[in-house]
């Protein structure tokens, strides 16, 4: 028998009854046993009378940078002091921003050629297409110009100056052993009807002095400024003789390129008046000699040589003598 059984009335080895057992005060709601900590009631939740207390929260712990830790951080192993581990690596806050999706999971909206549509995107490519093999042809046609003699160039010989003259000529003298050592000017004056039917000729307008004095102080000048007349003179020449005859079928196209550029001139120079028309022109070249360095011995003249055209018409049909 134990010592604390004495004056004990129950049967030794016997559960206590209920009605031994003092009844526990009762408490007003909301308030919980002493010693146990007041937990919020929901009003809505269902009672159970045999739910457990709450416990109490744990203490947050925080690591040595000062953030959260979901466990305890490890021994701090002395090889590594100093060292900052790969999990407690401090936070830089930069964060790469995600692409903000689109509808219903979809991607965001497309930029570029993608925004297009299907039929904008074909005219795109179509038009690039275009472009890029119209560079091709053209990179190869003055390729093959200038190439030396070979069998393309004596196959094809026609389709390649049909493409490169005369727009596209390419010219080395710049490069050869004796470069040109003149100057050499192109005039033209033209014959005017007026308005009240009289006829005119006007005088001679030096239109390689003009495009000098456009590229004089140009920075960028315009190939318009610096080849486009000298080189129709030097298309002119070598496609006809001494008595200006042309010789060949490039020689009619030399006439009617040069035409043209002598036309346009005049237009710009206002040269017709106001209700003229111009009806013909005349061409002419003015060669000079490059006077030699003051050490040199050469002696050359210094008078200009001309070389007069016939008048042409500036008809759509003409180009023939007056």
């Amino acid at each position: 028998m134990d010592a604390n059984d004495k004056g004990s009335t129950a049967p030794h080895g016997s559960e206590p009854s209920a009605r031994d057992v003092p009844a526990k005060p009762s408490l007003p709601p909301g308030r919980a046993e002493p010693g146990v900590p007041d937990v919020p009631t929901d009003p809505n939740a269902p009672a159970s009378p045999t739910a457990p207390a709450a416990l109490p929260a744990p203490t947050a712990r925080t690591d040595q940078n000062g953030f959260a830790a979901s466990r305890p951080a490890p021994p701090a192993d002395p090889r590594t002091t100093g060292l900052i581990a790969p999990h407690t690596a401090p936070r830089t806050g930069l964060v790469a921003p995600n692409p903000a999706p689109g509808p219903a999971g979809h991607p965001g909206p497309q930029t570029g050629l993608a925004a297009l549509s299907l039929r904008y995107q074909i005219g795109v490519a179509v038009t690039l297409a275009v472009v890029a093999v119209t560079v091709c042809v053209h990179i190869g046609m003055v390729f093959l110009h200038v190439a030396p003699s070979n069998t393309l160039t004596k196959q094809h010989g026609k389709a390649i100056d049909d493409w490169i003259y005369p727009e596209f000529e390419q010219n080395w003298k710049l490069f050869a052993p004796n470069p040109l050592q003149q100057n050499i000017a192109v005039q033209v004056r033209a014959q005017i009807r007026s308005a009240d039917g009289g006829i005119r000729t006007t005088g001679w307008y030096d239109l390689s002095a003009q495009d000098g004095r456009a590229i004089d102080g140009n920075l960028l000048p315009s190939h318009t400024q610096q080849n486009e007349l000298r080189r129709a003179w030097d298309f002119f020449v070598v496609t006809h003789d001494t008595d200006n005859r042309p010789m060949g079928l490039r020689g009619a196209l030399s006439e009617s390129y040069l035409r043209r550029i002598v036309s346009l001139r005049l237009d710009r120079e206002n040269a017709a008046g106001k209700g003229g028309t111009v009806d013909l022109v005349q061409i002419r070249s003015c060669t000079t000699n490059v006077p030699p360095p003051e050490w040199s011995k050469e002696q050359v003249t210094d008078k200009p040589v001309y070389r007069v055209l016939p008048w042409w018409s500036v008809g759509e049909d003409g180009g023939g003598d007056k």
